[in-house]
């Protein structure tokens, strides 16, 4: 795809390019030069309307979908729109007073992450997406609990005050005191540590001699803690959100397309895949149609943006997947501002 130098154009041509795409991603429909016509930073004719648009068509920069209609800016266009011409605008003092009062919720932080994606998916009317930080909750304390014979129940709470129960077959004839030994050794052991951590410092206890269970306890704590660290290592890393927000009245002339976005959507892996690329990049990346494979059929853009913790350490990313006529001036700084603002909340 050959590329196009805002300086390229002439004062006149860029100014009704910047007129079409404004107009179209605004209204999400072709623009003509009757519209041209009676916009007010224009004075030209419609003929001569009709001839720049002739030009910026034959620059690949803009299309005409059918004979008679008006013209839509490319991928090509879009792109050179959001690099050269397109002017953001702030959120505003609600906006970023919402963001960040989701994320200011008292809770786990995949609460809050989740809110936050529901809000950004609202506020941009396309799907909210971030990715959670990889990472494994800290024990605050787990317990043991018969069921019935042969069935326990592995209670986990985090540091971070997050509850999960996972179900644990017993051998049979395992006495009860067994399960309380264990939830006493996890409590006084290995409360504070990461699964990982806390299975490791467990091997290493039980290597040199120094754990003081009993053969079933410490059978019971090991497969307790397997159970949790492989929970945790498949783990979703994805959130999204807001997929109905893609099902507007624009989409229904163009059913096929967002069909396909909402199939690309369910592909949790290879958004994640795409996400990861944005990781890396110093601010918040646009990709438009064609640009990722991903959403190349069903010409959808996405705008991410990394947030890193308070050591600069990149852990996430948060954006919005949309058509590419999403409004571009107002998304790209709502999602630079949320990934600012979950920097803050991890810490």
């Amino acid at each position: 795809m050959a590329s196009h130098s805002v300086t390229e154009l002439t004062d006149r041509a860029r100014d009704i390019f910047r007129l079409v795409v404004e107009e179209y991603l605004s209204s999400g429909q072709p623009v003509g030069s009757r519209t041209l016509a009676g916009a007010r930073q224009v004075n030209l004719s419609p003929a001569s309307i009709r001839s720049v648009l002739a030009e910026l068509e034959s620059r690949g920069l803009l299309a005409a979908p059918h004979t008679s209609a008006g013209r839509m800016p490319t991928e090509m266009g879009l792109r050179l729109f959001v690099d050269g011409i397109m002017q953001v605008a702030e959120p505003t003092v609600e906006e970023r007073a919402a963001i960040e009062r989701h994320l200011s919720q008292p809770g786990p932080i995949e609460q809050a992450l989740e809110a936050t994606t529901v809000l950004l998916s609202n506020l941009s009317a396309a799907a909210g997406v971030v990715m959670v930080p990889s990472r494994e909750p800290r024990l605050a304390q787990m317990n043991l609990v018969l069921l019935a014979p042969g069935k326990a129940l592995a209670v986990l709470v985090g540091e971070d005050g997050h509850i999960e129960n996972r179900l644990l077959d017993l051998p049979p004839g395992l006495p009860a005191s067994a399960l309380e030994q264990a939830t006493n050794y996890i409590t006084a052991h290995l409360g504070g540590r990461t699964l990982t951590e806390a299975a490791r410092v467990m091997g290493q206890e039980i290597a040199s001699g120094r754990s003081a269970l009993d053969a079933a306890s410490r059978d019971l704590v090991e497969r307790g803690l397997a159970v949790w660290s492989e929970d945790a290592s498949q783990r979703p890393v994805l959130i999204v959100r807001g997929q109905a927000n893609l099902l507007d009245e624009s989409a229904l002339g163009d059913i096929e397309r967002v069909r396909q976005l909402l199939d690309d959507i369910e592909n949790k892996q290879s958004i994640s895949e795409l996400l990861e690329t944005a990781r890396e990049a110093d601010s918040t990346r646009i990709f438009i149609g064609s640009e990722n494979r991903l959403f190349a059929l069903s010409g959808s853009s996405v705008i991410a943006s990394p947030y890193r913790d308070r050591e600069g350490k990149v852990v996430g990313v948060v954006g919005v997947i949309g058509p590419t006529r999403l409004n571009y001036a107002r998304v790209v700084p709502m999602v630079d501002f949320t990934a600012q603002s979950l920097g803050k909340l991890i810490g």
